[in-house]
């Protein structure tokens, strides 16, 4: 039954008409192209009738909703997708940014890896231009030794104690007690002097007086240690394994 309200068409849907309706979207779709194209249905004011399988009536739908409904169906799928395309752009923006900051934090460990590499070797470099310093020192006070004829044990000792670093004296002490017992003219075939140099005349590298000056051969004989053992007592630690140095 169709019901005249207001000089306009009101269909009856039922919640279940509506459902089917829209499912069947092939049969809705053709009325709609009829509509358009003016056919039949364009050119009558006669309800659009749909039956599910089964029969059942599903509602009266003029054409002009039957558009709408279809325009609504398609604005619904409009909206899912863009929906999704939201949520993906989304994910890749995150994904975006965590692989940003990974990146920003290796940068940051390299920069702080080469700063402690760069800060370690500004510290031994200062070390090692320190030690130069106290050498060059050293180097410059054994001028200051006064020439002797002769010189006692003590005297040397007192000599070796202001060239020898303090915490390598007594390593330097051991090896000379058993080299030549603070003897600067012990020979022995061509070993001479204090650390016994051999042959004695390498000590004229440090100056042409190693035969006669102390000094000259406690400079030469720590330069010696130093160069080929590390120190002093580098070179005690190898005595000791070896008897000789």
């Amino acid at each position: 039954m169709r019901t005249q309200l207001e000089g306009n068409r009101v269909s009856r849907i039922s919640v279940r008409g509506f459902a089917v309706a829209s499912a069947t979207a092939v049969t809705t779709v053709g009325a709609v192209v009829g509509v358009a194209a003016a056919g039949p249905a364009a050119t009558s004011n006669d309800n659009f009738e749909a039956a599910a399988a089964d029969g059942t009536l599903l509602a009266d739908i003029p054409a002009g909703q039957q558009a709408q409904v279809q325009t609504a169906s398609l604005t619904q799928q409009a909206d899912a997708q863009s929906a999704q395309a939201s949520a993906s752009a989304k994910k890749s923006a995150e994904e975006a940014a965590r692989l940003r900051a990974a990146q920003d934090a290796k940068a940051k460990k390299s920069a702080a890896d080469k700063t402690k590499a760069d800060k370690d070797k500004a510290d031994k470099d200062a070390k090692a231009r320190d030690l130069e310093t106290q050498t060059a020192s050293r180097s410059a006070s054994r001028s200051t030794f006064q020439v002797q004829s002769s010189y006692s044990i003590s005297d040397v000792q007192a000599i070796a104690r202001q060239i020898i670093p303090a915490d390598q004296f007594q390593c330097f002490s051991n090896i000379v007690n058993n080299e030549s017992s603070w003897n600067y003219q012990a020979t022995n075939g061509t070993a001479y002097g204090l650390v016994q140099a051999l042959p004695g005349s390498k000590m004229s590298s440090v100056g042409s007086d190693w035969q006669t000056n102390p000094a000259t051969q406690i400079k030469w004989g720590l330069n010696y240690m130093n160069e080929r053992y590390g120190s002093p007592c580098g070179a005690w630690s190898f005595w000791q394994s070896h008897d000789s140095y």
